[in-house]
């Protein structure tokens, strides 16, 4: 069962520098969050930062009653086992095979015998379908497969909290569904309440339940995945969309000047694509914050673009088919069948013959 984590008011500097300020949110257990933001908003450095790799200067992270900014280094250690962590190139031992890469956790935090350990190394493994590689090491596997071991390692001592950082760098856009779809099924195996940091705009509208948005040092938004799919905020619009209209600039925020041109050219964000189907199971088991597809923006009076929660991938695993229902006009009644107009019968050989 994962566990919610409860962020009030963390604040990160590095020297005089401010990361980002009096961020608040709420990552509800057993759901699948995203944290979006451009390049230099400081992604990885809040995922460190709930983990306890890093302090912050100001702020409270409660995980099951406990303030994880003011636990003394003994019960933060142990606090850490609810954790597991997929850093962005893996970050596997190079001198280890696979099987020792994963087994390191297992090997240095409990006292289970070597066959316990294989038993679940094994399990592990094969839950990433890396059966049979154990014995490869880090610089001898795909960038693919390093992350496949890397989340098996972050899998081994069961975590309640996986912290994902940019699962999809560096994979190409089937690896990075397979990856997808390999997160969604393990929510629904494990139940542990996922945060993953990415860039890519198309696993954020279909896989997580929540979405956030880093921007200009602080936290421009965060709620339910319609939420921000349908959000008219500029900054959220425009990253959302991959759109180069907008506040965001190339050095992360548009001057005034870029912002004045911008308006006197009369240029416009485009209308909002529509809300897609969230991902589903590969077996078709309901993931812990499923909603009904269009749930939000009904309880809200929110209107969702045109065309929204209808799948155009029918017959395809991992898709979810069931839609909102909506009025639909009636069906256009067939005329009656008329009778066929009767035919002269053909000549006869002998009428021609005869004429």
């Amino acid at each position: 069962m994962g566990v919610e984590i409860k962020v009030e008011g963390l604040t990160k500097r590095f020297g005089s520098q401010v990361i980002w300020n009096d961020v608040s949110l709420t990552l509800p257990a057993g759901e699948i969050s995203v944290m979006l933001g451009p390049s230099g908003t400081g992604k990885s450095v809040f995922l460190k930062t709930l983990v306890g790799l890093l302090k912050p200067d100001a702020g409270s992270i409660m995980i099951e009653g406990r303030d994880l900014t003011r636990l003394r280094e003994h019960d933060l250690y142990e606090i850490r086992k609810l954790f597991g962590v997929l850093f962005q190139d893996g970050a596997l031992f190079g001198s280890m095979n696979l099987y020792d890469n994963v087994a390191f956790p297992l090997r240095e935090h409990t006292r289970k015998s070597e066959s316990e350990v294989r038993t679940i190394v094994m399990e592990k493994m094969d839950l990433v379908g890396l059966t049979g590689a154990e014995s490869k090491l880090p610089g001898e596997i795909s960038g693919g497969m390093r992350k496949r071991a890397g989340l098996a390692r972050a899998l081994v001592l069961d975590p309640e909290i996986l912290l994902i950082d940019e699962p999809d760098s560096g994979l190409d856009p089937v690896r990075t569904s397979y990856i997808n779809q390999l997160f969604i099924d393990l929510n629904a195996q494990i139940d542990a309440t996922f945060l993953i940091v990415t860039h890519d705009i198309n696993s954020t509208r279909t896989v997580p339940d929540n979405i956030g948005l880093l921007y200009h040092k602080h936290l421009a938004m965060f709620g339910p995945r319609e939420m921000l799919l349908s959000s008219e905020e500029p900054v959220v619009r425009q990253f959302l969309n991959a759109q180069t209209i907008g506040p965001i600039g190339m050095s992360e925020e548009k001057d005034a000047d870029e912002l004045a041109a911008e308006a006197r050219s009369g240029q416009e964000l485009p209308p909002l694509p529509p809300i897609p189907l969230q991902l589903g199971t590969s077996d078709g088991a309901p993931r812990r914050g499923e909603r009904p597809a269009g749930q939000w923006c009904r309880d809200n009076g929110i209107t969702p673009p045109p065309g929204s929660f209808h799948s155009h991938n029918a017959g395809v695993p991992g898709v979810r088919h069931t839609e909102p229902t909506a009025p639909t006009e009636p069906a256009p009644t067939e005329p009656a069948p008329t009778e066929p107009a009767p035919t002269e019968p053909a000549p006869t050989a002998e009428a021609v013959r005869s004429s």
